[in-house]
């Protein structure tokens, strides 16, 4: 067993192997179930996980846990972390420290609705991230530039949020009548 990057190297190339191999067992499905608490504190439930969420105070909430737009922020560091470690590992490249800040532009009038969506988006206008690499050996700008690049072409977070999604929204009455 390698392990590169605290990566099972091994294991990692044989899932690719698979996929390769048979493209449907790529096909995923991916859940999580998400309840009202109180306020605007709520929850979601993900695999054998709770992550709560609220909004801050300035917003009406009660600060108890981060908002939802700050939770995606999260997701696409952390995305982009695993694309790092992933992608470094299977090149052979040790990592020492990984850190990435986030931050994204939201404007209020479009998620209060008081501007239409056409007019003002109630979505990110814009994400920044600053990514902080160090390997434990030295390595070329161009193969920082390479992996950089592998990593940001295939983040699915990132990939969320460059590019449109289809989202279907159905407002189910039934369980609660």
């Amino acid at each position: 067993m390698k392990i590169v990057n605290g990566v099972d190297v091994d294991h990692l190339k044989k899932v690719v192997e698979l996929v390769k191999e048979n493209p449907d067992l790529g096909k995923t499905i991916w859940r999580a179930n998400t309840k009202w608490k109180s306020g605007f504190k709520c929850e979601a439930r993900i695999r054998d996980f709770v992550v709560n969420m609220d909004e801050p105070e300035d917003l009406g909430g009660t600060n108890t846990a981060p908002n939802m737009v700050e939770m995606v922020l999260g997701a696409y560091g952390c995305c982009l972390i695993v694309g790092y470690v992933m992608n470094a590992a299977v090149r052979g490249i040790e990592l020492a420290k990984v850190e990435i800040e986030l931050e994204g532009n939201i404007d209020l009038p479009g998620f209060l609705g008081l501007e239409p969506p056409e007019k003002v988006w109630p979505g990110f206008t814009e994400v920044r991230a600053r990514v902080f690499l160090k390997t434990k050996e030295p390595l070329s700008k161009e193969k920082l530039k390479e992996l950089n690049e592998a990593v940001v072409k295939t983040s699915p977070v990132g990939s969320i949020l460059k590019n449109p999604v289809k989202v279907i929204t159905e407002l189910e009455t039934r369980r609660f009548v």
